[in-house]
């Protein structure tokens, strides 16, 4: 044996030994040494491991002999020897093992070879003992693979990876990644030649063994490795071609997986890519799901109008109904803007579209739930368990008010409350609050008939006619609230409010504006915004209204990134003058330009260049904001980061110092610091999309809460009820218990309003009895008792059937029209003094959008409600396990309608139907599985 190397001894030494050895040995001895070891552990070895070990000794001595006739044989022999020693998993096989020393003297060897066959073969076994020196030679397997692929005829292509096994394509997988990520390229994508590149061949050489390896990995149940390999060669949309209808479905739930996780554009290529396997698949569900989550237009109306079958296609229109998908997405568009008409949708599929059939199937959910009947307000408050000092119940208008919201909340969507919708005449509530809460009663009929277009209008109607302008103004915006998320042939909304926009009146003005805004969210509907434009851009009028038109056109134009929308509020905000730009209604009209981005991610790079032009200091607000929507729920850690960057800033609000040297201007006014707060709400908006990040949002949340500024404390109850809205979960339940106490009023009362959204609609009973505590405790502070109310009636909104959380569709897809409901209100609170506790009470309807039913509904293929027997428990993320494991954890078994928590996921409990969607939430079509026969039957 010829001493090649010396750094061989070291691994096989006894540690014993060292101490007592000299360090200056040289290498003679240490090789003389080596020598010794292995004739010792030749002793130990099995006759059989003997036999191999010499066996394989010889084959190599035959590659060092001038006869070249032999290297063939010898070279396959090693072949079949290295392939066929099956050893178990945790050990280095047994040939791989003995020739491990010889490793560096084949490589001398390989060198001296012309190229041939023989030698590709050499390059090929190399490449496997390759594997057991990958610590001190790394990319060795890599480099030999590639060479001996290049040494081949061009009709004889190299064996497959795979036929080494599977520790030897993970190998060239890992190795793969590394080389792709050292090679460098220039701007235009070209790979640069380095001197030092050891391995051979081109990048699309790499990416064709990628794709072999990737192959391999699919037919073995790796799909996640396979599709981190395609990653990271960035040409993951490749795997669409090497997918087979075994491996489709958990490729796709992995990709799936990995896009919260990753940094754009990746995770919208991993998106389209995933579509693209579905739409080959034929899963529609799933396809149309991913193209809402991509709002992609195209998309959309492809994935519509793909399946033939009609009851697949309703199943479509309620996901799209649910996501609030603007109709005229689907609709062809015709040669010369010209449709006759004749790509009109039939009428059933028309209706699911519009969600028209919500507020009666709404109900008949509550009559299955036994929760039809109304609440009272004393049913809420429980106050007989407040522990206060009874005292005389005064009427007073600010209690009166609360009331209004809670039976409002409360009794939502069922349109039979008590005190407003089936009050006896002339004893309507409306008429026990004074001035601006008549406008909030007024509109709170709105909301207790939800949905129902039919029934709700003619209800309001009544008040519309009243002397009093308040009422008149709080009929209007009933009426935009009742038609929210619900479109109807009539467009009773707009023909109704349309004529008030110009009114005259500031009150009736701003509720038709906003009524708009609320009825048509997310339907992006070019009549209304022509109505409503002129408002943003007239100087003459109000910031309030301005603002307030600008956030109803966000409403309506939600994450379409709307370019005429966008540069009249930046023309609008450029052109205002300072003192107005100042006022707090600027933040309302910052909001909706963000809400034109929600979710767009780059696609507002331009806007915010143009925003920090503007010399006002509402440009720093307007970037944290518009910057915050644009990445809303993908949990892009990078926005965090700069997010919380924002909140470290001390801003010094005093300038009152600078009064005494005449020197200093004294116009220098302090510095506005709203965008903190708006930063501290980003945190939550950009973290809420994944469960991880959620969590770790928590702890900034705290430091927040320690070290921050006034503007920043009083924001983080806000984010912490945004991050888990309508999911009560206990550490946070806790934090805010602690927060509703706290010295700063400020901070106690966001935090209380915080309980409310954390708990909206879940009835949750822990919160409950928290609530009435604090009841007591504030029964002095009239301000937070109202807003200790409100939380009341939010968390048993809807008696406990909605949500307020805007993710759906197994928490996969945003609704963006909750996510602007949602900040719309929260943006209230930033400045509760001003907006909730004054005169503006009636924000507190902008939830309207993210109020939702949470129920499971099963019908047949002609829409009649089914009963159908269905397992409900805590959802469980399976991704990337092996075999079929459960999907939920701690079932329990009902039989449809049902409610489904926040976390929760249903599956069908026997294999009676088939359902049409992918996910059991919300109405799902059923049919009848054929080769299914019920027990009975069976005992024949």
């Amino acid at each position: 044996m010829m001493p090649t190397k010396v750094t061989i001894p070291v691994p096989s030494k006894d540690p014993k030994k060292k101490d007592e050895e000299k360090p200056e040995q040289d290498a003679k001895d240490s090789t003389a040494k080596k020598i010794k070891d292995e004739e010792k552990e030749g002793e130990d070895l099995s006759e059989e491991d003997l036999q191999l070990k010499n066996e394989l000794e010889m084959l190599i001595e035959r590659l060092r002999e001038p006869n070249t006739e032999l290297y063939r044989p010898a070279l396959e022999t090693l072949r079949t020897l290295i392939r066929t020693s099956t050893s178990s998993m945790t050990s280095v096989p047994k040939p791989l093992k003995f020739l491990h020393p010889h490793y560096p003297a084949l490589q001398a060897l390989y060198e001296t070879w012309p190229p041939s066959e023989d030698k590709s073969l050499f390059a090929d076994i190399l490449s496997v003992l390759a594997m057991t020196y990958s610590d001190t030679q790394p990319r060795g397997t890599l480099r030999y693979r590639l060479l001996s692929a290049s040494l081949r005829p061009a009709n004889a292509p190299l064996s497959e990876p795979g036929s080494w096994g599977h520790e030897y394509v993970r190998h060239l997988a890992a190795e793969l990644g590394e080389e792709y990520n050292s090679r460098e390229f220039d701007e235009e994508g070209v790979e640069k030649v380095s001197e030092e590149n050891k391995v051979p061949g081109t990048v699309d050489d790499l990416r064709s063994l990628a794709i072999e390896c990737a192959t391999f990995l699919l037919q073995h149940n790796a799909e996640p490795d396979a599709v981190d390999l395609l990653e990271e060669l960035e040409i993951v949309d490749r795997i669409v071609d090497i997918v087979d209808e075994n491996t489709y479905e958990r490729v796709c739930q992995y990709m799936i997986r990995c896009v919260n996780l990753l940094p754009p554009p990746d995770d919208i290529s991993f998106l389209r890519t995933t579509h693209k396997i579905y739409a080959k698949h034929n899963k529609f569900p799933q396809a149309l799901s991913l193209s809402i989550r991509l709002g992609d237009a195209d998309l959309i109306r492809q994935d519509f109008n793909a399946p033939a079958n009609p009851a697949m296609k309703k199943q479509l229109a309620f996901l799209l109904a649910r996501a609030q998908v603007p109709k005229e997405w689907l609709e062809t568009p015709g040669e010369d803007g010209m449709d006759d008409g004749e790509s009109e949708l039939p009428e059933d599929l028309v209706e699911c579209l519009s969600n028209t059939r919500l507020s009666s199937q709404f109900k008949e959910f509550g009559k299955e739930l036994n929760v039809l009947e109304p609440k009272s307000l004393e049913d809420v408050y429980k106050s007989h368990l407040e522990n206060t000092r009874p005292t005389t119940t005064v009427d007073s208008a600010k209690a009166n008010l609360a009331g209004t919201f809670v039976n409002a909340f409360v009794n939502a969507g069922f349109g039979n409350d008590k005190l407003m919708a089936k009050a006896e005449e002339g004893n309507s509530w409306v008429y026990k609050n004074k001035d601006h809460g008549m406008l909030s009663a007024a509109a709170s009929l709105g909301l207790s008939l939800l949905w129902d277009t039919d029934e709700g209008l003619s209800q309001v109607d009544k008040y519309t006619y009243s002397s009093e302008e308040y009422i008149k103004a709080g009929a209007l915006l009933a009426t935009g609230i009742l038609n929210s998320g619900v479109r109807t042939e009539a467009d009773a909304a707009l023909a109704l409010l349309g004529e008030y926009v110009e009114n005259k009146s500031v009150p009736l003005k701003t509720s038709a504006i906003t009524g708009l805004g609320l009825a048509y969210a997310g339907s992006q509907r070019e009549d209304v915004m022509q109505l409503l434009l002129p408002y943003v851009a007239d100087d003459s009028l109000s910031m309030e209204i301005a603002s307030l038109t600008s956030l109803a056109l966000g409403f309506i134009f939600v994450g379409s990134g709307n370019g005429e929308i966008a540069s009249t509020i930046l023309q609008t905000l450029m052109e205002r003058e300072d003192k107005q730009l100042d006022e707090k209604w600027a933040r309302y009209m910052v909001l909706g330009l963000g809400l034109l981005y929600l979710g767009l991610q780059d696609a507002s790079d331009a806007t915010i260049a143009t925003l920090k032009a503007i010399e006002h200091q509402v440009s720093q607000l307007a970037v944290v904001v518009v910057d915050m929507c644009s990445f809303a729920g993908t949990g892009n850690v990078l926005k965090v980061q700069e997010l919380l960057h924002y909140c470290d800033e001390h801003i010094d609000k005093t300038p009152k110092e600078k009064k005494d040297d005449k020197d200093t201007t004294p116009e220098e006014p302090p510095k506005d610091d709203t965008f903190q707060a708006f930063a501290v709400i980003g945190i939550a908006l950009v973290a809420m999309g994944e469960d991880i990040g959620a969590e770790m949002s928590l702890r900034q949340f705290n430091h927040l809460m320690h070290y921050g500024e006034p503007v920043v404390r009083k924001a983080v109850p806000l984010a912490l009820g945004l991050v888990s809205a309508s999911n009560p979960q206990l550490p946070i339940m806790d934090t805010l218990s602690k927060y509703s106490h706290d010295s700063d009023l400020q901070v106690a009362l966001n935090a209380i309003f915080a309980m409310g959204l954390l708990g909206a609609g879940t009835n949750n009973a822990r919160l409950a009895q928290m609530l009435r505590q604090l009841a007591g405790y504030y029964y002095k502070e009239p301000d937070c008792l109202f807003m200790v109310r409100i939380a009341q009636g939010l968390v048993h909104m809807g008696k406990g059937t909605l949500t307020i959380n805007p993710f759906w569709n197994d928490r996969t897809i945003m609704s963006k029209t909750a996510v602007a409901g949602l900040l719309a209100t929260l943006t209230a609170f930033t400045d509760a003094k001003s907006f909730i506790l004054e005169k503006y009470h009636w924000m507190l309807y902008f939830l309207v959008p993210s109020m939702y039913p949470r129920f499971l509904i099963t019908m047949d293929e002609d829409l009649n409600n089914i009963s159908v027997s269905v397992r409900v428990g805590q959802a469980v993320d399976v991704v990337g396990q092996a075999g079929k494991p459960r999907t939920i954890s701690g079932f329990q078994t009902h039989s449809t309608p049902v409610r489904l928590g926040t976390t929760e996921r249903a599956e069908l409990a026997t294999e009676e139907y088939i359902p049409y969607a992918h996910v059991l939430e919300g109405f799902v079509i059923v049919r009848k599985n054929p080769g299914w026969e019920s027990e009975d039957k069976m005992d024949i």
